[in-house]
């Protein structure tokens, strides 16, 4: 469920997922997370509905009276930001990682069906499972899905299909125009434009690695979120706007700019963020202090970040 606007999103909360965002943001070990997980606004009871107020640090705070703070209630919700909700015409994949599939309640049977799961996949051999995605069919203004059969019917040797397929390029002007559905169009972002887009996601992917490297956890069940911007020209100008020299793209510096000054117009208005890329699903997550990194999730952001490599030396060569 979503709020009026879209810009946040209820889910059913576990007391697993509620502890590891307040550990993100309580626990200095884990502040290097921070920037890539979907912001954390609290937990309600839906009984009525959520206003905010900017808190301090950046954290939306749910203001007491309009909805029920609770505890542990299975009717309890978490409350995150929307990560698509930005963008015209979203492309959106999720990456499951870790090469362990069940956490330490399981049951002997759950076990031995999990472990059969990542061993007929690709989790096993690659920490990766590309779990669905939608790419946006720009004749048709509709998203193309892949499902998840898709992602567990796939071997290692061909994910670098489902990552193309995910990051298709426009070879042709028609490609690259909103055409009536009648006409031949197809999906995709121009080289230029795309090629930029995955440099500075895979310098992401890299220090999500890197922090997670440095972080004593278990993420059974976590995904790779990857969002980017299929409309061409919002595309285009998003990459301009905030993709400097270095790759980075300050979300919070973009949101302040959604809410500029109004009298000045629409062309005032800085464009929306060309991609956006979170960790996300914590039910199963959990610290465990003194044990390490969890290694099938580094193997799995490693896959990745060879994925991209690869499907960058493919763009470059189309420029």
């Amino acid at each position: 469920m979503t709020n009026d606007d879209g810009s946040v999103i209820f889910k059913p909360a576990l007391p697993a997922e509620v502890n590891f965002y307040q550990s993100v943001l309580s626990n200095p070990e884990l502040e290097p997370l921070r920037p890539y997980i979907p912001r954390f606004y609290g937990t309600l009871r839906l009984e009525g509905q959520a206003d905010q107020e900017q808190s301090i640090d950046g954290i939306i705070a749910l203001k007491p009276g309009s909805a029920e703070a609770i505890s542990d209630d299975e009717k309890d919700s978490i409350v995150l930001e929307n990560l698509s909700c930005t963008f015209s015409k979203p492309n959106v994949l999720d990456i499951k990682l870790g090469t362990i599939l069940y956490d330490e309640s399981a049951s002997e049977e759950k076990r031995a069906r999990m472990e059969k799961t990542a061993r007929e996949t690709t989790s096993l051999e690659t920490g990766v499972r590309l779990t669905g995605f939608s790419v946006y069919d720009l004749a048709k203004n509709a998203p193309v899905v892949a499902p998840k059969s898709y992602g567990k019917s796939i071997k290692a040797a061909q994910l670098p299909e489902g990552v193309a397929r995910f990051f298709p390029v426009a070879h042709s002007t028609s490609q690259l125009l909103q055409v009536p559905s009648n006409s031949a169009a197809g999906t995709g972002l121009p080289p230029d434009v795309l090629l930029p887009i995955l440099e500075s996601l895979r310098d992401d992917i890299s220090e999500i690695r890197e922090a997670l490297s440095n972080a004593q956890l278990r993420m059974v069940g976590a995904s790779l979120l990857v969002v980017y911007e299929a409309d061409v020209e919002r595309a285009r100008e998003g990459v301009k706007f905030w993709l400097s020299e270095d790759g980075e793209v300050d979300e919070d510096e973009g949101d302040e700019g959604d809410e500029g000054d109004e009298d000045e117009g629409e062309g005032s208005k800085k464009p929306g963020i060309p991609y956006n890329v979170k960790l996300i699903d914590f039910a199963h997550t959990r610290l465990v202090p003194g044990q390490g990194p969890d290694e099938g999730v580094l193997l799995g952001l490693s896959t990745v970040l060879r994925l991209l490599d690869g499907r960058m030396e493919v763009v470059k060569a189309l420029l």
